[in-house]
């Protein structure tokens, strides 16, 4: 057991019986569940006076803050916020409606400088970035959990290995955009943060404990300040069962049904797949129906769909069909690296020992540092270097690794091996 679970159960929380003594703490380990927040369900805030009122509490909060935000994915389109909630002594917990209050930048700004506590931060970012929240300093704790050797690092799995309560988790596949919210819900998403601080907490001492600290706060850093991911190049290509779709002309069906899609659920701010499921859209790729009679036939376009639907369909479908050769898309990807890996034996046989070598290496220092390897390196990063190598000197190749957006931490530890593995198979 380590230094942060031997702390944990110190902490006083609220359970179904009230705060727990350490005598209260279940033999064998045992979690305890948590079900109420300290402070009760606080109040939607949904009202820019009673946001206001949010703003000062937190200016005056002390310490860390920590954040989480509830979007409705699989049910809305887009990636948005449909429910923030934080905490921080001194202000206890706020649950902000972004719908009601869509302009939280001054809620950022009063927490300016301040550390963000978030979990797996990389997928909440964006959509607090597109409310005005954004942070200039954080702490991930799952990536915490991950560089700490944690084998599993879900939120309630670090909060009951790490402080031996167990959150209820029976809402987080729900649609947050449904108003009002039921009360179990905003229970739920209270519970969310209530544990954050003590968990990053107890997580910094074992990161300490380990000799990681300072690795965890270079990655912190990089993600604080990583600019918004750029609109992805030929997101229908991301079909799922995509890999069927060989000839252009199918691929161009399969853009134009994609492309239809998108434009109609954002119209509509659902998901696209309650619209027209990939499935179906590569099933109408691979027949290549001549009219909406044949469509119709295919999985996907069955009896619920009505007639005006189903024209709409095969007019993308047509209009793909009547495309000149020149406009049909190209199969796969224009490559903006190496080659997929398996391709390097025939390719460059030196290359592929020099990746069979450095993986090798990386393999070994990973699970001797007990983290995942990908933290250590990114794979890519990794298969750069080795297919277009620079001189096997120790300064050479941490400018490479430094200009592929290596930390100065993952420099100093994999720079050595790359090294080796350049130099034994130069």
């Amino acid at each position: 057991m380590t230094d942060a679970q031997d702390t944990a159960s110190d902490t006083a929380l609220r359970t179904t019986g009230g705060a727990p003594s350490d005598d209260d703490v279940p033999a064998h380990g045992l979690p305890i569940p948590l079900l109420e927040p300290r402070e009760g369900i606080p109040p939607v805030v949904a009202t820019e006076d009673a946001l206001a009122d949010v703003v000062a509490a937190f200016a005056a909060g002390r310490g860390p803050v920590a954040v989480d935000a509830e979007r409705a994915s699989g049910y809305r389109y887009g990636q948005r916020a449909y429910l923030v909630q934080l905490r921080r002594e001194g202000a206890g917990t706020a649950l902000i409606d972004p719908v009601g209050c869509p302009d939280l930048s001054g809620l950022g700004e009063a927490l300016a400088g301040t550390e963000w506590i978030l979990h797996a931060a990389t997928q909440d970012l964006p959509c607090l970035r597109d409310i005005g929240m954004v942070p200039t300093r954080l702490f991930d704790t799952e990536l915490a959990g991950r560089l700490a050797g944690f084998p599993r690092v879900g939120l309630g799995a670090m909060v009951e290995s790490v402080l031996g309560y167990a959150l209820e988790k029976g809402h987080s596949a729900v649609d947050w955009s449904t108003r009002p919210l039921p009360e179990p819900w905003l229970r739920y998403a209270a519970l969310d943060v209530e544990l954050l601080v003590d968990l990053r907490d107890e997580l910094e001492k074992e990161l300490d404990r380990q000799g990681k600290l300072e690795w965890a706060l270079e990655e912190f850093d990089a993600i604080a300040s990583a600019p918004p991911a750029p609109p992805r190049k030929d997101p229908w290509r991301r079909t799922s069962g995509m890999h069927k779709v060989r000839r252009r002309r199918q691929m161009a069906v399969v853009r134009e049904l994609w492309t239809a899609r998108d434009r109609i659920a954002q119209r509509r701010d659902v998901s696209p797949g309650k619209v027209l499921s990939d499935a179906a859209i590569v099933e109408a790729a691979l027949a290549l129906p001549p009219n909406a009679g044949a469509l119709s036939a295919l999985p996907g376009f069955g009896q619920r769909m009505g007639r005006r639907q189903l024209e709409q369909w095969q007019a993308a479908v047509d209009r793909a069909k009547a495309l000149p050769d020149a406009e049909l898309p190209q199969p796969g990807q224009p490559l903006t690296g190496p080659p997929p890996p398996r391709a390097w034996a025939d390719k460059d046989p030196a290359a592929a020992a020099r990746l069979s070598a450095a993986r090798a290496a990386v393999s070994a220092l990973a699970e001797q540092l007990n983290l995942p390897q990908e933290n250590l390196i990114t794979p890519d990063t990794v298969r750069r270097v080795c297919w277009e190598p620079p001189p096997a000197t120790p300064d050479s190749v941490a400018a490479a690794l430094t200009g592929y957006g290596a930390r100065p931490w993952q420099v100093a530890l994999v720079t050595p091996l790359l090294v080796t593995a350049l130099a034994a198979t130069a």
